[in-house]
């Protein structure tokens, strides 16, 4: 198969000095095993309780989450096979994706104390909006709101002087966050992103859309896969749902963008303000 130019492009930026200056994790064994479990389509539990019970950690979270509030089980599960029962197939999935992630990139720094509740929110936001998309594949939503902003921890932990980048990009009107990344560093997090989508096996349409999703002029290039404008779409439209959540405003992205956004996936206001009260519970419960 004839590889796609940003394929090619996300190839060649791993070899300039930059970037290989920065150290890209290697792909969690867990996340592997997982990727295997997940991809074979036949919801394979007795495989999943397999991975989760040789890993205390695993088997923690699930069962952690399997008797949180939000489940309001009468009596607490006891075993990890009853946790995923609990949890379901695809849920139990996206929760050890998360926590393999967030656990692969562990860095401490006051910039991302919260980052990995945004991107769960974002994850779960992205999914929510997927699946109401006609012949959208489930679990891609996810896959790519989690994924979506993975180089900042990479960069955080790799880059010197990282951190006050962000804060100058955040702050800055006279150009785009992005501009303010390559102009300090030559490079940036969409670019570093893809890459460890690349490194960690994740579906080609997410590394494309982690590439593009600061890029919204491929909205309407037809260039690109329909699904990976989709993503970039919805991971707008997911910024905005947490962003409202969380009682913060709008990015500006959004105001320059979202109608674009709502456009491509034909998503009218109306079904924006009725998904923000669906995905409450979720959200509240990150």
């Amino acid at each position: 198969m004839t590889q796609h130019p940003i394929d090619q492009h996300i190839a060649q930026a791993r070899t300039l000095p930059a970037v290989r200056a920065i150290v890209i994790p290697p792909c969690p064994e867990a996340l592997l095993r997982l990727q295997h479990i997940a991809a074979s389509g036949t919801h394979d539990m007795g495989a999943l309780d397999q991975l989760v019970g040789s890993d205390v950690a695993l088997a923690a979270a699930v069962m952690r989450q399997a008797n949180s509030p939000w489940f309001g089980l009468a009596q607490p599960v006891q075993s990890v096979g009853l946790a995923l029962t609990v949890l379901g197939f695809g849920p139990a999935v996206q929760l050890l994706t998360g926590f393999i992630t967030r656990h692969a990139l562990q860095v401490s720094s006051p910039l991302l104390e919260h980052f990995w509740q945004d991107s769960q929110r974002r994850a779960l936001a992205c999914e929510h909006i997927g699946s109401q998309l006609y012949g959208f594949a489930p679990g891609l939503g996810y896959s790519f709101g989690l994924f979506c902003h993975i180089g900042f921890p990479v960069l955080v932990q790799a880059v010197r002087g990282y951190a006050s980048t962000v804060t100058e990009a955040l702050a800055r009107k006279d150009r785009t966050f992005t501009q303010t990344e390559n102009a300090n560093h030559r490079t940036d997090h969409a670019v570093v992103g893809a890459i460890v989508a690349r490194t960690w096996h994740l579906p080609g349409d997410v590394a494309q859309a982690i590439w593009l999703h600061h890029d919204f002029a491929c909205l309407a290039d037809a260039r690109f896969a329909p699904t990976v404008r989709q993503l970039v779409a919805l991971g707008a439209l997911a910024d905005f749902l947490v962003a409202q959540h969380e009682g913060l405003a709008p990015a500006r992205e959004w105001q320059q963008h979202g109608s674009a956004c709502l456009q491509l996936l034909q998503v009218s206001a109306a079904e924006l303000d009725h998904w923000i009260d669906q995905l409450h519970p979720q959200l509240e419960a990150v």
